[in-house]
């Protein structure tokens, strides 16, 4: 059975953390190297329910995208939500490990599992990682479809692929617009119109898209858009994650078990119609 530093390197081959973004925390939060690991659960977001669903699946390694701590901290005092995680993951021997933007920028990374979840073929990367030779690590990805869709149909397989969250998808464009390549980003993703604008694909899937960016991207001639939940773009990276560490497993002979967290951490719970506006501006 390995020992967590041995995990810990194994992980940090997969996703150097020399190539996460400066202001990123990324890497090895709490926990023993010298500790022995038999059973890993993946997730997006460190928080109390993945705690406790860790403690109760019996796991001595909790890997998340997202890091618990990325503003820095002089105090993990369990007085905080932030800091009652910490405790609870020290109380029970259980580490936590962060690959967040190092993760984006993998090969595999994020965005490759989000393209795959909606069953796109990539053709490359959105932005290029240009210390990359082999030009397939970057931000973002370019795929097509094996056939063109309707952007309707299109925005319908992509919510079939992508784990249900109560905000749904929001679209904008022609519904009937052909949609051949996508550009997709894992996570926020308003940052990289221009490059997607410059890759000249027919639609833009991402999250978090803001009113000002996403409007005058459109007013710009941008691609069709598909906007949907931080969480659901970044959860496919979980299950392709533990298939890597699965297979290290495999290859060192561990006898590694393990798990993704299916917990909805995204933290919109429900999602309410406002009533149809007319012309006048008077609802009916």
């Amino acid at each position: 059975m390995p020992k967590l530093s041995d995990v810990i390197a194994a992980l940090e081959a997969l996703w150097p953390p020399e190539r996460a973004e400066q202001w990123d925390a990324v890497g090895l939060v709490c926990g023993d190297p010298d500790a022995d690991v038999t059973r890993v659960l993946f997730a997006v977001d460190p928080v109390q329910e993945v705690a406790d669903e860790a403690i109760r699946m019996g796991v001595d390694l909790l890997v998340t995208h997202h890091p618990l701590y990325l503003r820095g901290t002089t105090t993990v005092a369990a007085t905080g939500f932030k800091g009652r995680v910490v405790h609870t993951l020290i109380k029970n021997d259980i580490a936590l490990h962060v690959a967040h933007t190092n993760a984006d920028r993998a090969d595999p990374g994020v965005s490759d599992a989000l393209a795959g979840a909606i069953g796109l073929r990539i053709t490359g990367p959105l932005v290029p990682d240009p210390a990359d030779p082999a030009g397939r690590r970057g931000l973002g990805r370019i795929g097509e479809l094996d056939a063109p869709l309707t952007l309707a149909e299109f925005a319908d397989r992509a919510a079939q692929g992508l784990p249900r969250t109560a905000a749904g998808l929001r679209i904008a464009g022609d519904p009937e617009q052909q949609i051949r390549t996508v550009a997709v980003c894992g996570g926020s993703g308003d940052s990289l119109f221009a490059d997607v604008r410059a890759a000249g694909v027919d639609a833009y899937l991402t999250a978090d898209l803001r009113h000002h960016p996403a409007s005058e991207a459109q007013q710009a001639g941008s691609p069709a858009l598909i906007d949907a939940a931080h969480w659901a773009t970044e959860w496919p990276w979980c299950e392709q994650a533990a298939s890597q560490l699965d297979e290290i497993s495999d290859r060192h002979g561990w006898a590694l078990r393990t798990y993704v967290s299916r917990t909805v951490t995204d933290p919109w719970t429900a999602h309410a119609l406002s009533p149809v506006i007319t012309s006048s501006g008077a609802p009916r």
